[in-house]
């Protein structure tokens, strides 16, 4: 079953989530990697309580295009400012790949959640974008915060508000 999900999200909203479940997400998104998270650490351009962070950031959009492609970044670039965002209140990650064992533990005491989708699928994301407005640092071109306004953009919970991780469960059961 898929659920659907609207940004910003109650600690109630996560909690309803399960690892390995499919989420819609609409409302909004803030984009932000590597380099904007270098320049606000743990103070945000924007309020994060109950938002969403989506680790990516957009190719050169064509003629008449809201946006490029924009595929998902490794999360685990983020993992050094993440706890004190899950702190203030950040409520879902999307990225892709692990977390560490200290942003589980964040996650867990401030009931997040971290959403993944695969590599590969860059241009199909950008057709569920409806609106992306650069809202800080324009000077880092594509690595500029953005705000997205999203309607089913399709995700996975790869690791829960209890600390279920999708990565762990999926090693154990085929490890041998």
């Amino acid at each position: 079953m898929t659920k659907k999900i609207e940004a910003p999200l109650t600690d109630s909203d996560v909690e309803a989530l399960r690892a390995g479940e499919s989420v819609l997400v609409s409302g909004k998104l803030y984009m932000a990697r590597d380099a904007a998270h270098k320049k606000f650490k743990d103070n945000p351009p924007f309020d994060i309580k109950g938002q969403i962070l989506f680790y990516a950031s957009p190719t050169p959009s064509k003629p008449g295009a809201i946006i490029g492609s924009v595929g998902p970044t490794t999360a685990g670039r983020m993992d050094a400012f993440t706890p004190a965002l899950l702190d203030k209140g950040l409520k879902a990650m999307i990225g892709k790949g692990e977390r560490s064992a200290e942003v589980v533990e964040a996650m867990k005491k401030n009931k997040a959640v971290y959403l993944v989708v695969p590599g590969g699928v860059a241009a199909l994301l950008s057709k569920y974008i409806k609106q992306a407005t650069v809202i800080a640092y324009p000077e880092l071109g594509p690595e500029a915060v953005q705000a997205l306004e999203v309607v089913d953009f399709p995700t996975i919970v790869a690791i829960d508000s209890e600390g279920n991780d999708i990565f762990e469960i999926g090693k154990k059961n085929y490890s041998r």
